[in-house]
């Protein structure tokens, strides 16, 4: 049987899973060899905080089965942490980086067309959350000698759920030229070109849009 394992289970999954938990509702049930966070009504609520491409086999297994509602979520507002060795928070600080629902894209490249499936719902909830880290000299080198200790759940802002492909067109600016390019999906998301190619990406493959070829700025995507 494959279970996350509740003594492993982290803050944050723990948090959404009883966010979305509702009365009656059975939690960590085993099911086809596979344990599911929530199931709701008869629908399976899986909670997956960063690697889809780990949920491959149990979507592979269930999906045809059962309907599923993946949630990811995303941290609109996030409070940076500081713990010091003894486990006492010696700084907190609000995060300059700000969190959009296109960032699950990132995870979503896995298996686009995901979103094609009948039984696949995904849902994007928008967070406020706290990182927590501790001091790791070693393994901290990138963060001034800290490590993420673990990510804590202060509320949930907002949801935006997406069903079929063309509902990924709702996480794109309705103001691209057209055609477009993904320097023109990067400058109205207001992010990287690497987000801006998975988000292309995904539209393509899942159908939303089409590539109808290429000039010096790279592939030219258009609404089908």
């Amino acid at each position: 049987m494959t279970t996350i394992g509740l003594l492993n289970e982290k803050p944050l999954h723990a948090s959404l899973k009883e966010w979305y938990r509702c009365d009656g509702d059975q939690v960590e049930v085993p099911l086809e060899g596979f344990v599911v966070d929530v199931v709701h009504d008869g629908v399976l609520i899986e909670i997956q905080t960063r690697g889809f491409a780990s949920m491959r086999r149990k979507f592979d297994r269930l999906l045809d089965l059962y309907p599923i509602r993946l949630v990811y979520p995303v941290p609109t507002q996030k409070w940076i942490v500081k713990l010091d060795d003894s486990g006492h928070e010696v700084s907190r600080r609000r995060s300059p980086k700000r969190g959009i629902a296109a960032d699950v894209c990132g995870e979503l490249v896995s298996f686009p067309s995901l979103l094609s499936h009948p039984n696949f719902t995904l849902e994007v909830a928008l967070i406020e959350e706290e990182e927590v880290r501790r001091p790791d000299a070693k393994r901290g080198w990138r963060r001034g000698g800290y490590v993420i200790d673990e990510r804590r759940l202060v509320r949930v802002l907002d949801t935006v759920t997406l069903t079929t492909p063309e509902d990924l067109l709702g996480l794109v600016p309705d103001d691209l030229p057209d055609p477009f390019t993904t320097s023109d999906l990067a400058a109205g998301l207001g992010r990287t070109r690497h987000l801006a190619q998975e988000v292309a990406y995904c539209l393509r493959v899942s159908g939303a849009v089409e590539s109808v070829g290429r000039d010096k700025r790279g592939i030219l995507y258009r609404l089908p």
